[in-house]
């Protein structure tokens, strides 16, 4: 039997497309592969050339459940341990998320196959990166998006790292897709010239990384402390647990009050309504003020809106210039929710699912979109709260020109000890690189760092343990292309991308 006959079996196809799929998840921290990205793909526009699109439609979908099936296993340790779900159930709903997530890795499959079934240039290097960002955002949008495991996000220390200040990570996938194109058509028509191109492209954005779009305010440098408490999360929501909680968090706080000019506590620190919390709150207040301290924490706040009370993940500051009063408008409150974490979407539809989970607070409000700095004297930060730091479109709709640094506070010990916490470390970097400024990355059991406005770690700490990470940082000033033009250079490329290959596919152009 020949090697081609067995290969053109699609059971092969199947088979090496849900290895290939898979290999993709070592291009992402913890594994830091990034050749496993564009490896994995290159696989993938093999797989489905010269298909029907049918069978180019199922291939891409194993490929999706490969990379998605072990990219984001971590969430059945949050279901299974803290959700409270049997195993065979949490398994269940871990596939079912792989498979709903692979539905758009199949629809780019279709869609190729089905407007571009040739292997032509127009179908390889033109069409592709267009249609995956297409499916891509579908993927980012639907259900209020889950935009977990983007390729670009590979190359935060790889060779296109430079692209991402100037054009973000939208622009770096799509770059990836080009390249692996590119390298595919080489292989199918034994072009040594092509596949030079292809590595021109992938190489040449190396030099850009010798730019540097800000610039250091060095009379702004401030002393910070990070505090990482390492709370349970089995213990953390027992209402007879929260003062130990709070008494954990004061004690590796207070020998730094007066000495730092910036505390940071995680995401819901206090887990417990800021409301129920006024005395030891408003007293902390007063400690901090007279050492001109400031401090960030995590806590729940509840507002009563026509006779029933909504609930919202909070940043507050407490410290500030004006004694703290509630409700205080130097706070910030999370507007990208985790579905069925945190709320569930489309409730009438998916309230069954939603019941499962035996989650604490799961039912939040959202903020709004766009909402004020928070303001540390001098200091303007960008805050997010644990997810939205992998929006990166939010992030850079909040950002302002007079911000100092990036702020995110996360509560990871839900990820347990799998690689949730350093892919979300790895998008985290990625958006200080984007937007040129400093990071402040506080979580409860870790991974809490400082990261360069470069994307670079200045310093951070062990996970699962208690412990505080201080440090000296110097905030920057500037505005990156991309905090400038957002993703509508990729989107103009995208437009532009399937004009020429549609062009080219009708007029049935095979160039020399």
């Amino acid at each position: 039997m020949q090697l081609t006959s067995f290969y053109d079996r699609q059971s092969l196809r199947l088979l090496l497309a849900i290895i290939s799929g898979a290999s993709g998840t070592l291009a992402f921290s913890p594994f830091d592969l990034w050749p496993a990205a564009l490896f994995s793909v290159i696989v993938l526009q093999f797989l489905i050339l010269n298909r029907t699109t049918k069978q180019s439609f199922i291939i891409s979908i194993i490929w999706g459940f490969g990379l998605f099936s072990s990219g984001i296993n971590w969430w059945y340790i949050s279901i299974v341990d803290f959700g409270g779900i049997s195993e065979p159930i949490s398994i269940f709903l871990v596939i079912l998320l792989a498979a709903y997530l692979s539905l758009y890795t199949g629809l780019f499959g279709y869609l190729l196959t089905k407007w571009f079934p040739l292997p032509t240039v127009w179908r390889l290097v033109f069409a592709a990166p267009a249609i995956w960002q297409l499916t891509e955002f579908l993927r980012s949008w639907i259900l209020t998006g889950f935009p977990w495991l983007q390729l670009g996000y590979s190359q935060i220390d790889g060779p296109m790292k430079g692209l991402a200040p100037i054009f973000g990570i939208e622009m770096i996938t799509m770059l990836l897709y080009i390249v692996s194109g590119l390298i595919v058509l080489s292989l199918i028509r034994k072009s040594f010239n092509i596949l030079v191109i292809a590595f021109i492209l992938l190489f040449f954005p190396v030099i850009l990384q010798n730019i540097q779009w800000y610039s250091f305010t060095n009379d702004k440098k401030a002393k910070v402390l990070l505090v990482q408490g390492n709370i349970p999360q089995s213990r953390k929501w027992e209402t007879g647990y929260l003062q130990k909680i709070i008494d954990i968090y004061l004690k590796l706080s207070i020998p730094y009050i007066g000495k730092v000019s910036l505390i940071i506590w995680p995401e819901s620190a206090v887990p417990s309504l800021e409301l129920d919390n006024q005395k030891w709150i408003k007293s902390l207040d007063t400690v901090l003020s007279k050492s001109n301290t400031k401090l960030i924490t995590g806590i729940v706040d509840a507002r009563l809106t026509n006779g029933k009370y909504k609930f919202y993940n909070t940043i507050i500051v407490l410290g500030d210039e004006k004694p703290y009063l509630y409700p205080s408008k130097n706070r910030y409150k999370k507007h990208h929710l985790v579905p069925f974490g945190e709320f569930v979407p489309l409730e009438d539809l998916f309230h069954p699912i939603g019941s499962f989970f035996n989650l604490p607070m799961s039912e939040f409000s959202r903020g709004d979109y766009q909402q004020a700095q928070l303001s540390i004297g001098n200091i303007h930060l960008t805050p997010t709260i644990c997810y939205e730091i992998i929006l990166g479109t939010q992030v850079r709709d909040n950002f302002q020109p007079d911000s100092d640094y990036l702020l995110t506070i996360s509560d990871d010990s839900w990820f347990g000890k799998s690689i949730g916490p350093w892919q979300h470390f790895q998008m985290a970097r990625m958006r200080a690189l984007e937007l040129g400024r400093p990071l402040l990355c506080t979580t409860n059991n870790g991974v809490t760092a400082i990261i360069r406005a470069d994307g670079s770690v200045q310093a951070s700490l062990p996970q699962f343990h208690v412990a505080t990470l201080f440090a000296e940082i110097t905030p920057t000033t500037g505005v990156t292309p991309y905090a400038r033009w957002s993703n509508w250079p990729m989107w103009g490329m995208v437009t532009v991308f399937l004009l020429i290959a549609g062009f080219g596919h009708s007029k049935k152009i095979k160039p020399s």
